[in-house]
Formats: structure tokens, C-alpha cells, sequence
């Protein structure tokens, strides 16, 4: 299997290369700094940004899915998730790949908090997400509005707080909201449930929350 990674020089991107690597599948990887990718040698890198459709058309070129890790690099505006995801859509579209699992967030959906307690939902949606997490969630939702209204088979996965910690192996699951209590999970562990998901489908155009 031939896999186009977007985000592949974060820090979950390189473990989904990783993984995918081990696995046995070549890779494809568009990074803004090919020297410092980790991976460069054993991978087909594209020099370029998730802003120019000419680079990511080169890397979707003869995938058979995709992995998009891509994120905000801050807190502050930032339009990578409004403008590349559309545009990696488009070029899955040209090139007739249709299967992507995408990094998202539990910002992304209203339906994220139903199951936490009250205190925690107020807490969230009038504190954290108008103030701090404002730039973030609005770039999260953008990606949920581009995904969902797009004919490829998307999964977007919704982890709360992402952590650099080893994978625990055991991770709660759920398709509806995030579970009561979640509030972080590690980036192994999100890789990993990404990297299964891409071939066992089982939450195709769909969003999942997943926690400890």
C-alpha cells in the first residue's frame, strides 16, 4: 500500500509514518523542511506547504490512502486546516484516491461535551473555547465542514489534550461525544487507532472521539 502523509514532520505525523514504515508500505510525505524530516531517505518527500495545491497534487499522486496530521503550530489564527484541507481533498478527488483519516479535535463538534458534567461543559464553551482555544476550535470546525461535505471516505479522529507520553494500548472509544471524564490521551495512542482505522473502515465518514 502506497500512503500520502500531510503533517508528517509533527509530532503525530512521524509516528504515522512509523508506523506505516514498519508496516511495510512506502510513503509519501509533504514536509516544509526535507532536511530535518526525519524519514527523508526512506520515504518519497515533497518539498512544500499544505498552501500549494501543486505539491500537495505530487503527493496524493498514486496513494492508495491518505493520513492528514495537520494542526495549528499555535493558539494564534491560522489557516493551514481551513485552506489545505480543501485542498487535499481536491486532489484526492483528481487522482481518484478516496480513503483519508484525519487528526482532528473534541473542539470540533457541540455534541463533544454532552457527556461531561455541567460545571465542565460551562467551563469549556464559554471560557476555553471563546478565549484561549478560539483560534484552534474555528480552524477544527472548518476541517468537520470540509470533511463531512466531501464525497471521499473520510474518518476524522477527536482526541481532547494530545501528550508526548508512551502509548497505554487501552483507550476509550465513542462516536457520539467524548467520554465522561476524558481529558487527554497520548499521541501514540491516537496514531495508532488512526493507523488500524485506515484499513478496518469501521468509522468511515464518520467522527470519533477517543481518551483515556
Amino acid at each position: 500500500m502506497h500512503i500520502a502523509i500531510f503533517g508528517a514532520s509533527g509530532a503525530t505525523g512521524k509516528l504515522l509514518t512509523e508506523l506505516s514504515l514498519a508496516a511495510g508500505y512506502s510513503v509519501a510525505a509533504l514536509v516544509r523542511r526535507p532536511a530535518l524530516f526525519p524519514f527523508a531517505d526512506r520515504v518519497r518527500v515533497v518539498e512544500g506547504d499544505a498552501y500549494s495545491r501543486e505539491a500537495i497534487a505530487s503527493t496524493v499522486a498514486g496513494a492508495d490512502a491518505v493520513f492528514s496530521a495537520l494542526g495549528a503550530r499555535s493558539l494564534g489564527k491560522d489557516e493551514v486546516l481551513e485552506r489545505g484541507v480543501p485542498l487535499i481533498v481536491e486532489a484526492m478527488m483528481a487522482a481518484g484516491v478516496s480513503r483519508i483519516v484525519a487528526l482532528g479535535s473534541s473542539g470540533a463538534l457541540d455534541s463533544a461535551l454532552d457527556k461531561q458534567p455541567a460545571w465542565r461543559r460551562w467551563l469549556v464553551e464559554h471560557l476555553v473555547y471563546t478565549t484561549l482555544l478560539k483560534w484552534p476550535v474555528h480552524a477544527q470546525r472548518a476541517q468537520w465542514a470540509t470533511l463531512s461535505a466531501s464525497a471521499v471516505d473520510w474518518t476524522m479522529v477527536l482526541p481532547p489534550m494530545l501528550t508526548n507520553s508512551a502509548a497505554r494500548g487501552k483507550i476509550r472509544v465513542d462516536g457520539d461525544a467524548l467520554p465522561r471524564g476524558g481529558s487527554g490521551i497520548s499521541r501514540a495512542d491516537v496514531a495508532d487507532f488512526m493507523f488500524r482505522e485506515l484499513t478496518a473502515r469501521e468509522w468511515v465518514r464518520k467522527g470519533v472521539y477517543l481518551c483515556w
